[in-house]
This record gives structure tokens, sequence and C-alpha cells, in this order.
């Protein structure tokens, strides 16, 4: 039995997947730790903010995935991480990083983890958050607007020319591979007490693994 529990939260932009993970930090405190596939977009320092804005960010190419499967693997293999920072506002990852270190339960989350087999095999658990796409895209607004400094219009243009393309290309097709769909994300308590469940049994069973080894 591994130490770590490693949980793959996917699902389209604004599908309630934060929601979700925040509930789980809430309960389980210092026995999660949380990576997000959005702070592996790649660097374009040699890209003006306009050519940035202009980029497709909802397709795989625009994520260093293998740096996230690098750093997932050491995290699983009990070592510490420095997880690249990514600023919204100016499209570009950040010269910050953010020191991790690898807590009993393991929670990764984007909208296209699912899509990469290798990194999709780092993961026990993969659950797919399903919500409505009208909802996804009012969350996307409200969010990209009031929190990263985005025009309604410059939101509503990204949506149409990318996001909901790649959705349909990449994203929904990846459901496939999840071992449980919520419904309605973190507003949905029984999926969210079943998963809950789950964890506690892990974190129990390593408690009752480590008193064993004394």
């Amino acid at each position: 039995m591994s130490e770590y529990l490693v949980i793959g939260i996917a699902g389209g932009s604004g599908s309630g997947k934060t929601t979700l993970m925040n509930n789980l930090i809430s309960f389980f405190g210092e026995d999660v730790t949380v990576i997000s596939h959005d702070n592996y977009y790649k660097r374009h320092d040699e890209l003006t903010y306009q050519q940035r804005c202009g980029l497709n960010y909802d397709e795989p190419a625009a994520f260093d995935t293998d740096l996230l499967i690098q750093q997932l693997t050491q995290l699983r293999n009990g070592q510490a991480i420095d997880c690249p920072v990514y600023d919204f506002t100016v499209h570009n990852r950040s010269d910050k990083t953010v020191h991790i270190v690898p807590r009993k339960v393991i929670i990764v989350e984007g909208i296209l983890i699912f899509e990469n087999a290798a990194l999709r095999d780092l993961m026990d658990i993969k659950i797919f958050v399903d919500t409505d796409a009208d909802i996804r895209l009012c969350r996307r607004v409200k969010r990209d607007v009031n929190k990263r400094g985005r025009s309604l219009e410059s939101v509503l243009e990204q949506y149409q020319n990318t996001v909901k393309p790649m959705h349909e290309k990449y994203v929904e097709p990846s459901k496939k591979y999840a071992h449980l769909v919520v419904l309605e994300g973190g507003k949905n308590q029984v999926a969210l007490n079943m998963i809950q469940n789950r964890i506690q049994r892990h974190l129990e069973e390593n408690a009752h693994a480590g008193k064993s080894d004394l």
C-alpha cells in the first residue's frame, strides 16, 4: 500500500473543481496538498503581452505537462518540489515558485489532467466534475472579470474561440477515464461524502500501518 493517495480532479473550466477541492482541504486540513495544472502553463517571455493574449490556453500543448509528471513523481516518492507559479494577469509564468512537501493525500486538478496517459497513471483516483455548459460559462465570466482582471468581451471571445471547442475536443472525451463522475462539483454532497470516506480510509490504514512498523 502506497503511503500517498493521489487524486486527480478534472472537468471543464468553471465546473466546480475548486469548490470540491476546497471542501476536501477544509475537511482534512494538513493531510492534503494540491497541485494545479494551471501553474504548469509554458513560459512565453519571447512574446509580447498582446501575442500571449492570443495563444490557445485550452489545448494540451499549452502546458509543460512533462514537468508536472516529473514533480508529481517526486511527491509520490516522498520528495518536496518547487512548483512554478502562473500569473494570469499577464498570461505568463512568474519568477516565483511554491515549495510543496508531500502530504498523505495529493490532489492534482486541471481541465486536461486526464488527457495525458503518463499523468493519469500516477493517479490512484480520478474524478471528473461534470457541470452544465451555461453554468460553467457564467462562473468563468465572474472569475476572470473579478479575479483575473479581464474584460467581459475578452472572456467571451476566448470562450468562443478556444475554451468551448477545446472542451469538446479534449476535456469532455477525457471523462471516460474517470473512476467517478461528480455532477455539480462541490455542491454534490453525496459524492463529497463518498470521496471523504475513501480518503479517511486511506489515512486510517496508513496510520495503522505506521503503528505496526513500531
